[in-house]
C-alpha cells in the first residue's frame, strides 16, 4: 500500500489544486465573456486551425485535447450548428468524416486568440517571476509519471492496477472507517 501523505505533502496539493481549478476557471470565464467561445469550442477551434488544410478527423481531435470520440463528436454536432464547423465525407474511408474550419469558426478562433493570450499573461505568466523553468520542469515530470494512464485510448483497470498494488492491498483500507473527502480533490484518510 502506498505511504500515506504527510499534512504538508496535502497543504501542497490543496494549494495546487486550488490553483488549478482556479486558473481554468478565470481562463474559460474570460474566453466566454470575450468571445462568447466556450473552453471546449476552443480548444477543437484551435486543433482545425493549426491543422495544414483546417480540417481533422474526430479521432485526431479527441487523440489532440484527450477527450473519448463521443464527447468530440457530440461537441462539435453542438458547434456546427453554430456555423464555427461542418462536417464532409472522407473519401479514403466511408465510415469517416472529416471536421472542418468554417471561416465563422476562424474568425471566432481569431478573437478568442487574443483575449485568451492576454488571459494567460495575466494570470499565469506574469505571475510566474523566475520560476518559469522550475514550473516546466515540475509539469514534465508529473507528465511523465502520468505516463498514458489518462490516456483516453487506456484500456479500463482498476485502481489498485494502476497503482501496482492487488486488490488484496486495497481491502484493508477500503473496509477501514475514512473521514470524508475535501472538495478540493483530496483522498479520504483512514481513521
Amino acid at each position: 500500500m502506498a505511504d500515506p501523505l504527510t499534512d504538508d505533502d496535502w497543504a501542497v496539493w490543496d494549494e495546487f489544486y486550488a490553483m488549478r481549478r482556479r486558473l481554468d476557471r478565470a481562463l474559460e470565464l474570460r474566453l466566454h465573456d470575450d468571445s462568447g467561445v466556450s473552453a471546449p469550442e476552443y480548444e477543437i477551434l484551435v486543433g482545425l486551425g493549426r491543422s495544414a488544410d483546417r480540417r481533422l478527423r474526430v479521432r485526431d481531435i479527441a487523440e489532440q485535447i484527450g477527450w473519448e470520440k463521443s464527447r468530440v463528436s457530440h461537441q462539435v454536432t453542438r458547434m456546427e450548428k453554430r456555423g464555427l464547423v461542418r462536417r464532409s465525407d472522407c473519401s479514403s474511408d466511408a465510415r469517416g468524416t472529416w471536421v472542418e474550419l468554417t471561416p465563422d469558426g476562424r474568425r471566432s478562433m481569431l478573437a478568442a486568440t487574443r483575449g485568451h493570450t492576454a488571459a494567460i499573461r495575466r494570470y499565469f505568466v506574469d505571475a510566474l517571476d523566475d520560476d518559469a523553468a522550475t514550473v516546466r520542469a515540475f509539469s514534465q515530470r508529473v507528465l511523465s509519471a502520468i505516463g498514458d494512464d489518462a490516456s483516453p485510448d487506456a484500456p479500463a483497470t482498476t485502481t489498485a492496477s494502476r497503482r501496482g498494488t492487488t486488490a488484496a492491498d486495497d481491502a484493508p483500507a477500503a473496509a477501514a472507517d475514512v473521514e470524508p473527502c475535501a472538495d478540493r480533490g483530496r483522498a479520504p484518510r483512514a481513521s
